[in-house]
């Protein structure tokens, strides 16, 4: 099973976003962390799903070290999110 990075995203007053380096537009977010970490797996997996539907490529996950090395990506809190789909 696959794991991608999630980054989590938080302003004042807003809930907890997550966004995937490697799905660009593929955000959530959730009340709570854990809220949001259980909503990114639903929308990894309902995206990949779409993917693979209209035979799209999924790409391999990025390394965490070189997602983080990136400074287009400022990030709250990385977490990895495993790829559950049948």
């Amino acid at each position: 099973m696959h794991q991608y990075v999630g980054l989590i995203h938080k302003e004042a007053g807003s809930h907890f976003g997550v966004s995937f380096p490697d799905f660009p537009g593929v955000v959530t977010a959730g009340a709570t962390v854990d809220e949001a970490r259980d909503l990114a797996e639903e929308a990894l997996a309902f995206h990949v799903e779409g993917m693979i539907k209209d035979g799209k490529a999924v790409p391999l996950p990025t390394k965490l070290e070189q997602i983080r090395a990136d400074p287009a990506h400022p990030v709250w809190s990385a977490i990895l999110v495993p790829l559950k789909i049948n």
